[in-house]
């Protein structure tokens, strides 16, 4: 199924979004390419929260197109890990080199574009997986909790 005029022509901002964000410049010497959203991260405090409103375009447009919901969640879940490691300082923006999730979430974009299909199994996976993270982490507190007053409990 092709484009209409106006979702090609909005993918295409979207594609060129998603190029200015992850891929600008090569690194000389190397094929390796990066793009603004480290270089933006580096500013305390808006950097990473600029970066990210800038991608939820891409997010967005996926919603107008109706795309699965798992496959949307997969691309709100990418640009929430890139905005939270981006904000631990020096290593959050180094490792915003590497998670390219403009990058990802366009390729999203553009596979469950141009036909319906369903979610496919990866996707499931990669959203089950990062619930299943998040509810270990908040479960820690927890733990430790509990540990402590049994300990408590001992000792009195």
């Amino acid at each position: 199924m092709e484009l209409n005029p106006d979702l090609d022509r909005r993918t295409r901002l979207l594609r060129r979004l998603q190029w200015w964000l992850d891929e600008a410049f090569r690194v000389p010497g190397t094929s390796f390419r990066v793009g603004w959203d480290p270089i933006i991260g580096l500013v305390p405090g808006i950097g990473d929260l600029s970066t990210a409103l800038l991608s939820c375009g891409i997010v967005l447009q996926a919603h107008r197109l109706r795309l699965p919901r798992v496959v949307q969640l997969r691309m709100l879940i990418n640009v929430a890990i890139d905005l939270l490691v981006g904000a631990v300082p020096l290593v959050g923006d180094a490792a915003d080199v590497f998670w390219k999730s403009n990058s990802m979430n366009m390729e999203l974009l553009e596979r469950h574009a141009h036909q319906t299909r369903p979610a496919s199994p990866g996707d499931w996976l990669f959203v089950g997986t990062i619930i299943l993270a998040i509810l270990a982490v908040a479960l820690v507190p927890l733990l430790v909790m509990y540990w402590l007053l049994a300990a408590l409990r001992q000792r009195f």
